[in-house]
């Protein structure tokens, strides 16, 4: 009886060690499924925002690095901008909107405000803009105005670039169809519509709707 017993135990601990084994053999094979589902929802994870990423940047919005004096002093150079993309695609520009659009002419882009719209005529002489003859008030600039007046000189002087408008550059005073007339804050200082003509909304990139840098200025623009 012993000696069949113990054949009995040594089989049995056979038995146990052989389900050891195939028991262990699945649990690493389960732990490298896991793995390499995990891994490959990473992959898709990453895939889903680049879209993401690319779709927005390309149709919705865009980020935009200020560069000059132009806009001053409602922005300097160096502020990161959002500019939304996909406004002027359901609507048209308006008075007063801060505008990015290209300048084939110059391979580059500027950033600008909206002064006339199609169908209106625009003058400026000096500090005074008028739009169908009808002084546009601005308060984005009412203070840097005041305070140049106040030094008994213009804001809007001429340094090297065409102040007043219509001029011998541009002699059209009113804005042709599919056009705006814009003009940096920065009167004395900015390449704007005076010197380069009307801005073609097909070249219209979008509209400066937030700024996200620096921390410091952080804030949603204003228009108009």
């Amino acid at each position: 009886m012993d000696s069949q017993q113990r054949n009995e135990d040594i089989v049995d601990d056979r038995a146990n060690a052989d389900n050891t084994v195939v028991l262990n053999g699945r649990s690493s094979n389960d732990k490298g499924g896991r793995a390499a589902k995990e891994i490959f929802e990473w992959i898709k994870a990453l895939a889903i925002a680049v879209i993401l990423v690319f779709v927005i940047r390309t149709f919705l919005f865009s980020p935009f690095i200020v560069e000059g004096p132009s806009m001053q002093p409602n922005f300097e150079t160096g502020e990161r901008l959002i500019v939304n993309k996909i406004l002027y695609k359901v609507r048209e520009p308006k008075h007063g909107e801060v505008v990015v659009f290209h300048v084939p002419d110059q391979g580059r882009d500027f950033i600008k405000r909206v002064i006339a719209l199609p169908g209106e005529t625009v003058r400026v002489e000096g500090d005074d803009v008028y739009v169908n003859d009808v002084k546009v008030e601005e308060a984005y600039i009412k203070e840097a105005i005041e305070k140049a007046h106040a030094e008994g000189k213009l804001y809007n002087t001429n340094q090297g670039m065409t102040s007043n408008f219509p001029n011998d550059k541009n002699p059209e005073a009113t804005v042709p169809e599919g056009m705006i007339f814009a003009m940096g804050d920065h009167r004395d200082n900015s390449q704007d519509s005076r010197d380069i003509g009307f801005v073609s909304e097909k070249e219209l990139i979008g509209r400066a709707d937030f700024i996200f840098w620096p921390l410091n200025k952080l804030s949603f623009i204003k228009h108009g």
